[in-house]
């Protein structure tokens, strides 16, 4: 009896520490929830970016997340687990960030430069500039380097005005970290004189306003969205070769950045404020259209980077007419 008393006395004891920790825990501050790890309800579902930052693109490094700055090319750094961030790269008159992509082979952040041809590399812990390639444009029309994608090869950049990949080719890495071949920086990066196009051939055709837009990789192959005409094409990285990927229909215009996710790729159709999942088959030639996710959190999102179960989906506000002043923002959407 004396035992069943104890084991009594201890069960309402418990129960008694359970309450009170439930009424601790309801009297926390919002700074002070936001604090928990990696629960969904513990993380914050929208990030505050710098007034008028005008963001484009967004990357990983599987912790914290990089944000870019059309206005002059500045690179933003958050932790997604409380929202707070600060300026890594300063900008400067006249340069731009549009796609941004972190390399975890080199520690480095790509950006794409847009109109200016340029595309600059970036130490992902400093911000420091490593190294600058230009592509001059092959004719009148400028080039619109647009999205980028980091693979073992190299650096692939959508041209959005041309037939054309701007490549940053790169060394494969031993198990070391070291260069398998010669001529390289010791932080793997290639000299400024290496920086080629790769010409595409096949079922891409141009048409007025921005062609191929975002880009991942998919093994032997590229993916890329042709915004404009609302299609996912399959690139060669080795010919140039372009394959419509059969989408049974369906249509992602207005598609911009790509996201790699689990048997997924997600195409975010910015002015739509729809984020869809697409299911490649078939070597990438085929595709099947999952239903479309929103949030009204969402305001023209460009490009999105995924971490844990969320996607960061970064709101470009294409729609509202840039000041200083203007917010922007990160909207997070669970995946669960």
């Amino acid at each position: 009896m004396l035992a069943r008393h104890s084991v009594r006395r201890g069960v309402a004891l418990a129960a008694t520490l359970l309450v009170a920790a439930g009424l601790q825990a309801t009297s926390l501050s919002p700074a002070e929830a936001g604090r928990g790890d990696h629960h969904p309800s513990a993380v914050p579902d929208r990030i505050d970016l710098p007034d008028g930052w005008r963001p484009e693109g967004i990357t990983t490094d599987g912790k914290r997340l990089y944000v870019g700055s059309l206005a002059d090319g500045a690179i933003w750094v958050a932790d997604p687990r409380s929202g707070e961030g600060e300026v890594l790269a300063e900008g400067s008159p006249g340069r731009v960030a549009v796609g941004v992509e972190y390399d975890r082979r080199r520690d480095v952040l790509w950006v794409a430069g847009g109109a200016t041809g340029e595309v600059r590399a970036h130490d992902a812990d400093t911000g420091a500039l490593l190294a600058t390639y230009s592509f001059p444009s092959p004719d009148a029309a400028p080039r619109f380097l647009n999205d980028l994608v980091a693979t073992t090869r190299g650096v692939y950049v959508t041209d959005s005005r041309h037939a054309e990949l701007a490549v940053v080719p790169l060394a494969r890495r031993d198990h070391r970290g070291h260069d398998r071949r010669h001529g390289h920086h010791g932080s793997g990066l290639p000299p400024a004189d290496a920086a080629r196009v790769l010409p595409l051939t096949g079922d891409l055709v141009l048409q007025t306003g921005n062609n191929l837009n975002g880009i991942v990789d998919e093994g032997r192959w590229l993916v890329a969205v042709q915004s404009n005409a609302g299609k996912l094409l399959r690139i060669s990285p080795r010919t140039g070769e372009t394959t419509e990927v059969d989408l049974g229909g369906a249509s992602l215009v207005n598609g911009d950045g790509l996201e790699p996710g689990r048997g997924v790729v997600y195409v975010l159709r910015n002015r739509d404020n729809l984020i869809v999942p697409v299911r490649l088959h078939r070597r990438a030639t085929e595709g099947s259209v999952r239903t479309a996710i929103t949030d009204p959190g969402l305001d023209v999102p460009s490009t999105a980077a995924r971490l844990h179960h969320s996607l960061y989906a970064v709101n470009a506000r294409f729609a509202t007419t840039p000041t200083p002043a203007t917010p922007y923002w990160i909207t997070r959407v669970d995946l669960r």
